[in-house]
């Protein structure tokens, strides 16, 4: 990912904390194969496992699972089965990446550039945003007859269920809040049916990159003009824009001190 230092996110905390938000990340791979594209990405919702929440380095493993009948599960199982041959056992030789990106951005106008435009009109339209980038290597998870390959898809099951119960839908059992669907929810039977027609994905990750584009490589008479711009939108994401390029221009200025 193209990064200019104005818009690098390089803490990992702060990359992690996106990644828990806005799980759904799209998984990419680059495999060849003898019947599909050799490109291929998913959205898939992901559990970000952290050791040390505390830890300022830790980047932390993902876990996830694809439909079997997915063309890119189907490729990675094919390249598994190649690998095997070669004893590589079920992880992938290749390097895979999933994105992650927050879902308040926005198109900013020419017109918000207040200092600019009106002394030299060199301005041009871009677009804020912010994303996070995680590579590394994956392990798969596809053998249905596997004592391992059912712990993990029961486990990945498990803690992504209870990630979207509690923390993205509020369903806690506290403070008048509904109680969290649970997977024992369902006729047992039903979720082995489910754990079938699915593979799992365990990705250690080697390299976290993030990417706040929220125009601080404006000037501060610009800045401002921006987020009265958003804020003049009237809209919801108009006013969530104009705190997020407030408050990394604040950012900005401290790491200048």
């Amino acid at each position: 990912m193209y990064i200019r230092a104005d818009h690098a996110e390089n803490s990992i905390p702060a990359l992690r904390q996106l990644i828990k938000d806005y799980p759904l990340g799209v998984l990419t791979t680059a495999i060849h194969s003898t019947s599909q594209p050799f490109i291929q990405s998913s959205h898939i919702p992901w559990v970000l496992d952290v050791q040390d929440e505390s830890s300022d380095t830790e980047l932390g493993i993902l876990r996830g699972h694809l439909a079997r009948a997915n063309p890119q599960s189907k490729t990675i199982i094919e390249s598994l089965s190649a690998d095997n041959r070669t004893g590589t056992g079920n992880v992938l030789d290749q390097e895979v990446l999933v994105l992650f990106t927050a879902p308040t951005h926005h198109y900013v106008t020419p017109k918000f550039y207040t200092e600019t435009k009106p002394t030299t009109g060199k301005v041009v339209p871009t677009w804020n945003y912010a994303a996070v980038q995680a590579y590394g290597r994956a392990k798969i998870y596809c053998d249905a007859k596997s004592e391992e390959t059912s712990a993990f898809l029961t486990r990945q099951i498990r803690d992504l269920s209870q990630h979207g119960e509690n923390s993205v839908m509020g369903y806690t059992g506290k403070d008048g809040r509904p109680g969290p669907w649970e997977v024992a929810d369902a006729p047992e039977r039903y979720i082995e049916l489910m754990k079938m027609a699915i593979i799992g994905i365990e990705i250690t990750i080697d390299r976290l990159q993030g990417k706040f584009k929220m125009s601080q490589e404006s000037g501060e008479g610009d800045r401002d003009g921006i987020v009265q711009g958003f804020k003049a939108l009237g809209s919801e994401v108009g006013s969530k824009m104009a705190d997020l390029v407030k408050e990394r221009g604040e950012l900005k200025k401290k790491s200048k001190q």
